[in-house]
Order: structure tokens, then C-alpha cells, then sequence
């Protein structure tokens, strides 16, 4: 197997996708599994409120969780929204609404009826809101409806949310925290430290057979400089597959220099 596809296959699994295991996040894997076991298998309606900088795997562990529970949340609906794609906040509403195969409704009157068929009878429905911070509005409002689902009677909300604010709850929410039940239910992701940058890297690195393209250093190196600035798992992968890409050049530039052999008039 030839220099070219080794690159190739190097910057593959340097891709920040779904790893079958999680390093250094095994106990936040355990809160949001217990948590949806609690709640949607359980059916008591709650919602659970992640937050962390970005690439700290709040994604990458939540996409882990709902593969391997897919059994187990097979009798209830799941709902799955990147609120960056929304056209604004109260675009969440009629995303929603689609998704439950409700008939379009604008405004007020889309929110009522959504709120109706949640707490109708039914299956659960977990609800996952990633990049939770874009539904910010002025009042809250959206953040607010959305929190407060769950707690309605009769309600089959399971509502997770995941933010890059930590503190989205206490600015935005505080009114949800004066609630009687409580508010939602808090995990944080902390920024990776060097060693579990490292331990990701070597991980992803060694699914590539045959010589190694970044010697040991160069992840040392990089782990440090990551995890000094953000701790982000995700910067950390494209750096190492820059590095990747610069020494794929400079080996391809060299073979083309090369004078061939037996070529010499």
C-alpha cells in the first residue's frame, strides 16, 4: 500500500467523528445515559442541561449514548435539531412541530398545538437541541417555553439541551431555577487536559497501520499547545491532520523532483 493512501487513511481517522469509546469522558457518558434511562425509559418527564466550550465532546458523547441505547429507546420518538440551522429562535417551533408530524401553525397558535400533543398520550419524546445557545432571545422567551415543557401536567418531554454558555441556566433561565420542581438537571464538559488530547490522537492514530506519519513528539507537542489554549479535541485533530497534509506535500514534491532512474540521456 503505496505513500498516498497511507495520508489518506491518516487524515480519515484524524476526522472529528463518533469514536467507539470516549476518552476522559467516561463519566459524563454514565450521567446521560442513567439520565435518559431515568427519564425516557422511566417515562418521567425531565430535562437535562449540558454545556461546555466547543470539542469538549458534548456532542460526540451524546451521539454515543442515543447509538448505544438505540434499544433501549426504541418505543419512544426521538427528535434530533442543530439549532444553528434554524432561521432564528422561534424557528425551533415549527422544527419541532415537523417532526411530530403536526400541521403547520404559525406563531402562538404553532406553540399551542405543540404543547397540546406533548402532553397528550403517547410515547416520550426526547427532544436534543445542540448549539442550544442560538435559541438566546430577548425575554427568553423560546429557552423558557422550551424548559418549562416538560414540568407541564401530563407532559412525555424529555428535554436535552447542549450550549457552549455555562451559564445560559443562571442568565437566561434563572426563572426556571425558582420553580418549585427545580430547574434542569446540570452536566458540564471541562476542556480535555494534555494527557487525554494525547491519548485521543494516539488512539485515532493507531487505527493506521504501518510507519507512523507524527512521531510521538510532534502529539506531545500538539496536545500541549491545544490544551493550553482551548483543550478542544476537535483543533487538536485538525491540527495533526494539517501537519499530515504539509508533510503529504513535501513527500510528493520530492518524488517529483526526483530524477528517474535509468532516465539520463
Amino acid at each position: 500500500h503505496g505513500t498516498g493512501t497511507c495520508y489518506q487513511e491518516v487524515k480519515r481517522v484524524l476526522h472529528a467523528a463518533v469514536p467507539d469509546r470516549l476518552h476522559g469522558r467516561e463519566r459524563e457518558t454514565g450521567v446521560i445515559r442513567q439520565f435518559l434511562r431515568e427519564h425516557v425509559g422511566g417515562r418521567r418527564p425531565g430535562s437535562l442541561y449540558v454545556s461546555g466550550a466547543p470539542g469538549t465532546g458534548k456532542t460526540a458523547c451524546l451521539s454515543r449514548v442515543l447509538l448505544d441505547c438505540k434499544d433501549e429507546l426504541a418505543g419512544s420518538k426521538t427528535i434530533v435539531l442543530n439549532c444553528m440551522a434554524l432561521s432564528g429562535p422561534r424557528g425551533v417551533f415549527p422544527a419541532v412541530g415537523q417532526q411530530l408530524g403536526l400541521p403547520a401553525a404559525a406563531g402562538r397558535e404553532g406553540v399551542r398545538r405543540l404543547e397540546k400533543q406533548l402532553t397528550a398520550r403517547g410515547p416520550m419524546v426526547l427532544l436534543v437541541l445542540d448549539e442550544l445557545d442560538q435559541l438566546e432571545s430577548k425575554g427568553q422567551d423560546v429557552l423558557y417555553t422550551l424548559f418549562e415543557w416538560p414540568r407541564l401536567p401530563g407532559s412525555r418531554l424529555v428535554l436535552v439541551g447542549l450550549a457552549n454558555a455555562l451559564d445560559l441556566t443562571d442568565r437566561g433561565l434563572a426563572r426556571l431555577g425558582a420553580h418549585p420542581a427545580g430547574g434542569p438537571r446540570l452536566l458540564h464538559f471541562p476542556p480535555y487536559t494534555r494527557e487525554q488530547l494525547t491519548a485521543i490522537l494516539q488512539e485515532r492514530l493507531g487505527q493506521v497501520a504501518g510507519d507512523t506519519v507524527l512521531d510521538a513528539a510532534a502529539l506531545q507537542f500538539c496536545a500541549r499547545k491545544v490544551s493550553a489554549v482551548s483543550g478542544d479535541a476537535r483543533k487538536a485533530l485538525d491540527v495533526c491532520r494539517r501537519a499530515v497534509e504539509v508533510v503529504e506535500l513535501e513527500v510528493r514534491s520530492q518524488t517529483l523532483l526526483k530524477p528517474l532512474p535509468g532516465g539520463e540521456w
